[in-house]
């Protein structure tokens, strides 16, 4: 295997999918109401609002494999992973997260003072997600609020301003996150247990935990029915609640106490379809109607 399929296999370049396509809805809705800029300052704006959620993710996820490479090392469902595998030096990997915050914060310095002044507390959240789950089962919602940086970071790169929209979409990718990561942690409960990590399944046990988790989704589609009402959405955009909210219920009705074979199918592909479709529905929306 190459380094770059390693890196790429490090830090699951394929989960992209779920926050990327939030940022372009921020992305998409900055520009939709900004109209001062050039196509050519767009298109650069673009690229780096793209380049920075590369980095960023990159960043979080290399250090928390660096972070947490000890249990994995224990875990029999994450002994796999490159660094207990022996495929990384856990010194590359801090390299690599160190480079990736840089980069990142260089692309911040070429947006707009806003991103470049508070890219230090975007990798603080993003990068203090890896320590949570030593303290407190509410990590989840600290994954979230990382990955919720994303529409509101890509709306501030092109207005330089906070607005309520991109505001309710953080909120909206909040609960989503911190959902869908309860129903990816219950596979470790009991070794989460038994190694004294916190999670909602390891303090609630599956059965409540899943239904914090119900509780989690639930704010979520009320933040986009919301931001459809408030935005005078037109009806691609409710199209694409009605995907979003779909995907929420059918992992739901997958994903049992007592069955966690389809864990997998709801992580990923459920949650992959309802970023990507609703961010289809919502970008056509914003320049449809």
């Amino acid at each position: 295997m190459s380094a770059t399929k390693k890196y790429l296999s490090l830090i699951k370049f394929s989960h992209t999918i779920f926050a990327m396509p939030f940022a372009m809805i921020g992305f998409f809705l900055g520009v939709s109401q900004h109209s001062a800029l050039s196509i050519r300052r767009y298109a650069i704006l673009f690229i780096l609002v793209i380049l920075c959620m590369i980095f960023a993710r990159s960043a979080a996820m290399a250090f928390n494999r660096y972070l947490d490479r000890a249990f994995d090392a224990k875990n029999p469902r994450t002994a796999i992973r490159e660094i207990p595998a022996g495929l990384l030096k856990a010194n590359s990997v801090l390299l690599f997260t160190i480079l990736n915050s840089l980069l990142f914060i260089a692309c911040t310095f070429f947006i707009n003072r806003i991103c470049f002044y508070l890219s230090p507390v975007a990798l603080a959240v993003i990068l203090g997600y890896s320590f949570t789950k030593r303290f407190t089962p509410l990590c989840h919602l600290v994954l979230g609020l990382g990955l919720s940086l994303a529409p509101i970071g890509a709306y501030l790169a092109v207005t330089g301003r906070f607005d309520i929209l991109p505001v309710l979409f953080s909120f909206a990718v909040i609960f989503w996150v911190s959902g869908f990561d309860i129903i990816y942690s219950l596979q470790d409960e009991e070794f989460d247990k038994g190694e004294g990590l916190y999670s909602m399944p390891s303090w609630l046990g599956k059965a409540k935990a899943l239904r914090v988790s119900e509780l989690m989704h639930f704010l979520s589609a009320a933040c986009v029915i919301i931001a459809g009402f408030l935005g005078g959405f037109g009806w691609l955009y409710w199209v694409g609640v009605v995907v979003f909210c779909g995907m929420l219920i059918y992992q739901h009705s997958i994903v049992k106490p007592n069955d966690l074979r389809r864990v997998n199918l709801a992580f990923m592909t459920a949650n992959g379809i309802a970023s990507v479709v609703f961010a289809v529905f919502v970008i056509a929306d914003l320049f449809v109607n």
